[in-house]
């Protein structure tokens, strides 16, 4: 009996552990170039592809560890619609084969509702998240998956801090899944609320975050002190 018992409890371990490992990458939007080069110096996005190449960037970091390592990634695609309008280049498709290229199971959004449900179904459907990684703009109260795309320099669909224990369920996440937001000013308060609320830190940039290097093959970097 004790040795069934303990057989058990093994492949329950074992099943845990295996459904337990996906990532979850939430890629933001980008401005409208025509837009922003109107604002000078205060212009976002020169390059359409700043998330998603931070995206893949991360994943091939966390292959590199874990060649199994599995992804959800959550794109906001009303902005890359946009854009490729605006470029007349079929942006959504090269998302479409990026996210083939890396085996990860895409999922399209076309608002923040979206995203929150599609990341409780991550964490339901395909086992508990074990990381979560955001890259988009943002300020120090809410991931801002739409910016200067539909209104200039404004956003229309945002994950706002106060949304968070309303919106992403607790329990999608495993104990002690790494988070990080490699939008701006997230570390000044969003970081505290995502902690209240799920019970895990985020780690967040206390001023802008800098996607120059993501052409350069390496993740973003902070101006700031990185917070959780």
């Amino acid at each position: 009996m004790a040795r069934w018992l303990k057989l058990c409890f093994l492949i329950l371990c074992c099943g845990f552990s295996s459904a337990s490992g996906v990532e979850v990458i939430l890629t933001g939007g980008v401005a409208l170039k025509s837009w922003e080069y109107l604002r000078g110096p205060a212009k976002h996005d020169n390059w359409w592809a700043n998330f998603v190449r931070a995206s893949t960037i991360r994943m091939q970091m966390q292959r590199a560890q874990n060649p199994k390592q599995e992804f959800v990634w959550i794109v906001y695609r009303p902005a890359y619609v946009s854009r490729s309008r605006e470029e007349g280049v079929d942006y959504v498709s090269r998302i479409r084969e990026t996210a083939r290229k890396y085996a990860a199971h895409l999922v399209l959004v076309d608002s923040s509702n979206e995203a929150c449900r599609a990341i409780n179904r991550a964490g339901r459907n395909r086992g508990l998240i074990s990381s979560f990684i955001y890259f988009g703009h943002s300020n120090a109260h809410a991931f801002m998956l739409d910016y200067s795309n539909s209104i200039i320099g404004s956003s229309k669909q945002w994950i706002h801090e106060k949304d968070i224990a309303l919106r992403i369920s607790r329990t999608a996440f495993a104990p002690g899944a790494e988070c990080v937001s490699y939008g701006c000013y997230t570390g000044l308060s969003m970081s505290k609320y995502w902690h209240a609320a799920l019970g895990i830190p985020l780690l967040g940039n206390t001023a802008s975050t800098r996607y120059q290097p993501v052409g350069e093959g390496r993740l973003p970097v902070g101006t700031g002190s990185w917070r959780q």
